[in-house]
């Protein structure tokens, strides 16, 4: 076997210099609480070796009183760095320098007026902190198809993620060229990532395998990743010597290596000298002692390979990968593998079989979900915690749900605090509910969502009573109408408003006013928490009838109204603004009317003119007769009109004769 190792492979300058950085700043602390903002380096094994150090890694400075921040290689915003200034930390500044170069073009160009584009990851720590320099104001694109969308500028100042191939970034940067009149292009990939890129692509082009050593989220190493599997078909990506496939390099002749900028050395030293210091029989000795002895039932971790939409393979370091399917992924029939792990992902997994007949390790997550479920649930049951449920289907007397991968059971009568008439409704919702019988050895779990609704409602119900407030005016929805009142839903306690609070007039029943399910505004107008009674008034909210009435009307005026009560001695008539007229028994007609009922009907819309408002004892006077009279009054004249002009006429007619 003959193994190649890239010229350009590890730490690039930037990378050291924040390591060693670090390193110094860490033993000159000694007391003093010491920070990195994000990760030092993209690679998890440098990070847990500064973490045993001293070395805390923090996601934002909020909570920070004292100590050393240190900025990390991909640098910061500029805001965050005067955050910093501000908060009086000592910050120490391991900004690679060709990153800051970047930092110091885009606040040159932005200043002049020039639009800023990044070819990069937005994502990115550093890309990130660059578009920071620019008052967070830049286009960032990623593709052709985000570069074929930037509108056209007039100044457009172009720039690169460092770690950029060159072919994608003169590829992006010459479609941004046609989209401004005065165009700026800065190559700002660093030349170390040039280097590096390279050297990896001649490599890769004469071994039959790669091996790429570097963080899975380091930027640069997924970029050389990229450029291996042009040139070569056999990659493998690899944090550190455990994850070296020992069993698939041993079919190869030539390897070559390379790593990302963030890659220590002594990772490096490892994997290269595990690749140079056996043979190809010492290469098959070592897959064995480093294969562990599996048993059926047995519960294991591994590394996902790859993941379809039907099965997920994992390396678990073993003489055979190991398989799951679809089926032994989860209880949920409508899961996507894709949705739950990726490439990389380090799982735990039971074994079903050591071989499925073609040389696979069978493999579940849902039987070991199972077992760390039904502990889980047990749990849950004994400190009556709330669970999240999914509902299968709707079986008989219930609702069949999902809950932690178990199935369970809701019966209808506690799925709601109200009548449910259609379980079917409830397929492919979600549910909050607690266990309220568990029994582990017959695998039975009974939930309730009622409970949980129940007690959300009681905690709702006594915020409200806190907040209850008389003369306050609140929403409510009408939930039942009674012969003496309406019953009003206000968010979780009912209150009533007596019939005689519904409206200014005198009603029969609260129909003739409000409807069940109909939404209103009512006020608060008394309530006794200990007799849990709240009493509630609508026309309180409403202009007073008799007040819109003297806005509205004056006597003579001719209105329409409804007859609502018949006597002896007139009919009432209710007019347009709910107020009470009376129509005398001598305004009903001109001629005599010995009863209103010979005239008069309930319920009838008659009109009537207004002879009388006595507006101390809010009384008005209504007459039917006034209206037939002066409608007489007006023939009269009009005949008198027209007898007159018939005379003038006549007269016209002897003159000219």
């Amino acid at each position: 076997m003959k193994v190649y190792l890239a010229e350009h492979a590890g730490y690039c300058f930037g990378v050291k210099k924040a390591v060693n950085t670090a390193e110094k700043t860490i033993k000159g602390s000694e007391g003093i609480n010491t920070y990195s903002l994000g990760p030092i380096v993209h690679n998890p094994q440098v990070v847990e070796k500064f973490n045993n150090e001293g070395l805390t890694v923090i996601e934002n400075i909020d909570f920070i009183k004292e100590g050393k921040i240190i900025i990390r290689s991909h640098g910061i915003p500029r805001k965050v760095q005067e955050n910093i200034q501000d908060l009086n930390l000592e910050l120490i500044d391991c900004t690679c320098p060709y990153v800051k170069s970047v930092h110091n073009k885009v606040n040159e160009y932005s200043s002049k007026g020039y639009k800023i584009v990044i070819i990069g990851d937005k994502n990115h720590p550093e890309v990130v902190g660059i578009n920071g320099w620019c008052n967070d104001e830049a286009i960032i694109i990623d593709n052709a198809e985000e570069a074929q969308n930037i509108e056209n500028y007039d100044k457009l100042c172009i720039v690169s993620q460092t770690t950029n191939t060159l072919e994608k970034f003169e590829k992006l940067s010459d479609i941004i060229s046609f989209k401004g009149k005065d165009v700026k292009i800065f190559n700002t990939i660093c030349n170390a990532t040039n280097l590096r890129q390279n050297a990896c692509k001649e490599i890769a082009k004469k071994v039959e395998c790669m091996i790429v050593i570097g963080g899975y989220h380091s930027s640069n190493t997924n970029k050389l990743v990229e450029i291996s599997k042009k040139y070569c078909n056999n990659v493998y990506h690899i944090e550190s010597l455990k994850d070296l496939p020992l069993q698939k390099l041993s079919k190869f002749n030539t390897i070559g290596i390379t790593a990302g900028a963030s890659t220590p050395d002594w990772i490096i030293k490892e994997v290269v000298n595990t690749m140079d210091n056996i043979n190809n029989n010492e290469i098959m000795e070592a897959i064995e002692n480093t294969l562990v002895r599996m048993h059926r039932g047995d519960i294991v971790k591994g590394k996902v390979i790859y993941v379809t939409d039907n099965e997920i393979m994992v390396n678990i370091n073993y003489k055979s990968d190991g398989i799951i399917t679809k089926e032994e992924l989860s209880n949920d029939p409508d899961i996507n593998p894709k949705d739950l792990f990726k490439e990389g992902d380090e799982i735990e997994v039971y074994i079903v079989r050591l071989d499925d007949g073609e040389g696979n390790v069978v493999l579940s997550t849902k039987r070991l979900e199972v077992i760390k479920s039904w502990e889980e649930l047990e749990e849950a049951y004994e400190n009556k915690e709330e669970l999240e449920c999914k509902v299968l289907t709707n079986v008989k007397g219930g609702l069949s749900v999902l809950v932690k991968g178990i199935h369970g059971f809701i019966p209808a009568s506690q799925i709601s605090v109200t009548y449910v008439d259609d379980l079917s409704a409830y397929k492919g919702k979600k549910l909050i509910a607690k266990i309220i019988d568990f029994d582990k050895n017959r695998k039975r779990i009974v939930l309730s969502s009622k409970i949980v609704e129940r007690e959300k409602l009681e905690k709702k119900r006594e915020i409200l009573w806190e907040t209850l407030e008389i003369g306050k005016v609140i929403d409510g929805k009408v939930e039942r109408l009674t012969d003496f009142g309406a019953f009003v839903d206000i968010g979780g306690l009912d209150g009533l408003i007596h019939i005689s609070d519904l409206s200014w007039y005198r009603i029969n029943h609260p129909s003739e006013v409000v409807k069940a399910g109909e939404k209103i505004q009512v006020q608060i107008l008394d309530f006794d928490k200990n007799k849990n009674r709240i009493s509630l008034g609508l026309k309180q909210i409403l202009p007073k009838p008799w007040e819109v009435f003297l806005e509205k009307r004056k006597i003579g005026d001719i209105v329409s109204g409804k007859v609502v009560n018949i006597l002896d001695f007139g009919a009432f008539v209710r007019l347009e603004e709910g107020v009470d007229g009376l129509v005398h028994v001598s305004q009903i007609s001109t001629e005599h009317v010995d009863k209103p009922s010979d005239r008069l009907k309930l319920g009838q819309e008659i009109s009537v003119k207004i002879i009388d408002i006595n507006e101390d004892e809010q009384r008005i006077s209504l007459s039917m007769k006034a209206i037939k009279e002066d409608s007489e009054k007006k023939e009269i004249q009009e005949d008198k009109f027209e007898n007159k002009e018939m005379d003038v006429k006549i007269e016209d007619i002897i003159k000219d004769n």
